[in-house]
Formats: C-alpha cells, sequence, structure tokens
C-alpha cells in the first residue's frame, strides 16, 4: 500500500503532513531502483583490499622519454582499436515478434558468472541459482523509485522511510540456454504482485498477481548488455532498431485435436517454436527441472495457482516466511517439428498419460500466453 493508505496512528505528525502536503507529489515512471529496497546485497570493498595493485597506475616511472611516450601511446590506441570491438560485437538483442532475449557469442559456463552479478549489482537477493538447468530467479524486490519524491519524503528523510511503500513486488527469472553454435542465448520474464484491498471497508489487503511488463524485460535486457560489455548509446541503438524492425502481428496459436488430445499448433519452424515455448513457461508459473532440445522436450512441474491462492499463508511465503509445501506434479511439454510448423503436447512423468481434464487446463494456459 502507498504512504497515504498506510495507517499512521503511531504518528500523528507524519498524519497531519501527508493531509496538507497532498497532491504535491512528482512521480518519475521510467526510473528503475531496487537496490535501495533493502534486498539488496553489499558490495562494498573491505578495507584491507582497498590497496590492490592496479592502484600503480598513478605512480610515476622512473625514466619517461619522448620518443618511449609515443611508442606508448600507439600501442594503447593500437590495441583499443583491436579489443574493444570484439568485446562489444559478440553481444546481440533480439526481438521477433513479442519475443526479446539476448545472443552472445560466448559459452554459459563464463556467461553464467557474469548474469548472477548482474543482479546483485542491480540490488536482488536471488532465490534460485542453478547453472545445470540454467535458470536464475531473483527473490521479489520493490522499485522504490516508483516512491513520489515530494515534499513530505524529502522533509521527513529515511526516518520514516519504510513506511513508504509502492504496493508492488516484481520478480524476474532468467534463463541461459546454449545455442546451436556454441554461444548463449539469455531470456528474462517478469512476474509481478500488487497489494489490493480485499474489503469494503478498505481495512485490510491482499496480494494478487499483476500483469507482466514487458518494458522492465527490455529495461533488464539493455542492462545486461552494457554489463556484457555494450555501450549505453549502443544498447538503446540496438533495442529501438529491433523494435522498428519487429513484425506488428506475431505468429498465430491455435488449439488442436491431437489422437484426441488437445495440442496447440503454432506457425513457427522449430526453432523458434522452441524458443516460445521456454518463454511462456518461464512467464506462466512452470518450474523448468530439465529440457532435451534434441528430443523436443521440457521437463516442468506446475502447481495449479487455484491451489495456491487457497493455501493458508501463500503470499507471506512469498516475501519471506515459511510455508509448507505445494504438491507439484510432473509433466513434459513437447515440441514436434512438422515441417515450417510445429505442435506442442502435453504428457506425464515418463511419458505416461495425463487426466484430460488437466491437459485441457495446461494447453490453455500456455496457448493464451502464446497468441
Amino acid at each position: 500500500m502507498t504512504f497515504a493508505q498506510r495507517p499512521l496512528h503511531a504518528a500523528p505528525i507524519v498524519a497531519t503532513l501527508v493531509l496538507a502536503l497532498a497532491g504535491c507529489s512528482s512521480l518519475e515512471p521510467d526510473k528503475i531502483d531496487y537496490r535501495s529496497s533493502g534486498r539488496g546485497v553489499s558490495l562494498e570493498v573491505p578495507p584491507d583490499l582497498t590497496q590492490l595493485p592496479g592502484q600503480s597506475r598513478y605512480s610515476v616511472p622512473a625514466t619517461v622519454t619522448a620518443s618511449g611516450y609515443q611508442a606508448g601511446q600507439a600501442a594503447t590506441a593500437g590495441a583499443t582499436k583491436t579489443t574493444v570491438p570484439n568485446t562489444i560485437a559478440d553481444v546481440h538483442y533480439m526481438r521477433a515478434g513479442d519475443e526479446r532475449w539476448l545472443q552472445v557469442d560466448r559459452p554459459p559456463e563464463k556467461v553464467w558468472p557474469l548474469v548472477r552479478d548482474f543482479w546483485l549489482d542491480n540490488g536482488f537477493l536471488i532465490a534460485v541459482d542453478n547453472p545445470t538447468t540454467g535458470v536464475l530467479e531473483t527473490d521479489w524486490a520493490e522499485n522504490r523509485a516508483k516512491i513520489p519524491q515530494d515534499i513530505i519524503r524529502n522533509t521527513l528523510g529515511k526516518v520514516f522511510d519504510s513506511l513508504y511503500s509502492t504496493g508492488e513486488r516484481d520478480k524476474f527469472r532468467v534463463r541461459v540456454e546454449r545455442d546451436a553454435k556454441g554461444g548463449t542465448d539469455i531470456y528474462i520474464t517478469h512476474r509481478g504482485m500488487e497489494e489490493v484491498y480485499n474489503s469494503a471497508r478498505r481495512d485490510s489487503t491482499v496480494w494478487q498477481p499483476r500483469a507482466r511488463d514487458p518494458g522492465l524485460e527490455d529495461e533488464f535486457l539493455r542492462r545486461l548488455m552494457v554489463a556484457l560489455g555494450v555501450s549505453q548509446e549502443q544498447s538503446k541503438a540496438a533495442l529501438a532498431s529491433a523494435s522498428a524492425a519487429a513484425a506488428a502481428a506475431g505468429p498465430q496459436a491455435r488449439v488442436v485435436n491431437q489422437n484426441g488430445a488437445p495440442a496447440i499448433a503454432l506457425s513457427d519452424d522449430f526453432d523458434r517454436a522452441w524458443r516460445r515455448v521456454g518463454l511462456t513457461l518461464d512467464r506462466t508459473g512452470f518450474t523448468v527441472v530439465d529440457r532435451d532440445r534434441a528430443k523436443g522436450i521440457y521437463y516442468v512441474r506446475y502447481v495449479d495457482p487455484t491451489i495456491e491462492k487457497k493455501e493458508p499463508g501463500f503470499f507471506s511465503k512469498l516475501f519471506g516466511g515459511a510455508s509448507a509445501q505445494l504438491p507439484a506434479i510432473q509433466y513434459q511439454i513437447g515440441v514436434q517439428s512438422q515441417g515450417n510448423a510445429s505442435l506442442v503436447t502435453v504428457q506425464g512423468s515418463q511419458g505416461a498419460t495425463v487426466p484430460e481434464s488437466d491437459v485441457q487446463r495446461i494447453i490453455k494456459v500456455l496457448a493464451d500466453d502464446l497468441k
């Protein structure tokens, strides 16, 4: 809930200021700042590590000659021209319809630690860190930049800063996957929650899912490009160029009957269908425990969201509280090539048959996101 919504019985002076100065706030919607949410990790250098050998660049050499200086400058310029293009040319922003991802010409083993450090540097805690499956997921965090920087907050400073809240939380799932050429594809998907009143008296609130924000996904892909060696200007130009070239309407997905069971027909070749299904699984609450691209199978766990909402204390679990484990059923989501098109199917663990009602529910969830 926002600052004005939060009860302030213990702070009458603050409440008075709120009433007196309401309407003076200004919001910067394009600013993103999760570092000030109090959820991040301190990366300060310990005092005993401040004097590193690299600091010797300020020391004066014993002897310097004009010819030696010019030779050194020429060598530096040559090294710069050789190194910099190679550093930035191996990171590419890709977009096809509503799909966005980074393509990096480095193996996943070298990219993974850089991706992990990127999220820590941006103020997030890591909830899932599994390089084996290539899945990294942040904890829930608040974008503190959405809080109005008004007279009240500037006057009170950090004394009452904990009373302010946006009423929104975000988490991000990153999937790092080796491509056919030995490089790396990086996908980022967003999930959001919002705090809303659950009674007409407006005296209590609950947390509920809110819509995915593609803008946040794009911004963090751009920032990750910078962390991987691309300049700010080049990253912005890459996004603008790709957005302008993206197709106005993405490929269609339709539910069909395959051997008596519902399936999804995609007008995509296998490569794009595999990528799109993977992003959809990330967005819709599935947990990918393994995948076999050669066989076209995602091995997933899925918990019915209706069960999650009925579980006592579920939302407290989302934000750090303890909770009992919910039953999760394992499925195989198959992606089969059919020439220039593809078919998406659902099977149980070990290829077992799944009850028709479960297949219909899962197919509907996937098809709604793929459309």
